[in-house]
């Protein structure tokens, strides 16, 4: 199945023969970055192409998911096993499906850290693979982007109060498109707020 990376890259970053990859920088230490990560359901409700109907957890490190991925049109029903890494990272192996497991690796950068999803599919036979190929997962770059752009937001808007509370218990759990359509109107909000100071600036200076 191939390289996938945004970065130029030729070995994968787990032992596989058949591993997609998708790397981004974040500026937080590795130390948090990894207790983000931990909480493996925000950062799968994050993927804009993973739409859930069941999210539960079935033990300390265990959880069953069954959701659409529109990446690539299938519905999928998975039991999910997480698995610390040495160092910051984490693996989630998959009972189900055609993917042998997700690893997120966490690395010392200059100005934070270096996160690296790998979807490793080594797992079925080399002809059953290519017999479903169909199932591939398409969103592994999409994923990346989301999770940047949400560790930015993090580090933009966590002085807020309620910011974290907000995003976590109710922005998160909503589907991608809900959650699209909620940044549209806050957007529009905004720009309504400040076309009124603008009008009620000019309205100010012409009573002076």
């Amino acid at each position: 199945m191939g390289e996938d990376s945004k970065e130029p890259a030729h070995k994968s970053p787990v032992d596989s023969t058949d591993a997609v990859w998708a790397s981004f920088l974040v500026s937080f230490s590795p130390d948090v970055v990894q207790r983000h990560c931990r909480d493996v359901e925000a950062m799968y409700r994050l993927n804009p192409y993973y739409y859930f109907d069941v999210w539960r957890r079935t033990g300390p490190e265990t959880f069953h998911a069954e959701f659409e991925n529109q990446s690539n049109k299938t519905r999928l029903s998975l039991d999910l096993n997480v698995m610390p890494e040495t160092g910051h990272g984490l693996t989630v192996a998959y009972v189900g499906g055609i993917k042998k497991r997700t690893v997120f690796t966490i690395e010392p950068a200059r100005e934070g850290s270096r996160i690296t999803i790998t979807d490793d599919y080594d797992l079925l036979p080399i002809k059953e693979r290519e017999e479903r190929k169909a199932e591939v997962d398409k969103s592994l770059n999409a994923w990346a982007e989301a999770l940047r752009i949400y560790f930015l937001r993090l580090k933009r808007w966590s002085w807020l109060p309620g910011w974290r509370w907000y995003l976590r218990r109710v922005w998160m759990p909503m589907k991608p498109s809900a959650r699209r359509i909620v940044w549209l109107v806050y957007l529009i909000t905004l720009a309504e707020f400040f076309f009124f100071l603008f009008v009620l600036l000019i309205y100010v200076l012409e009573q002076d």
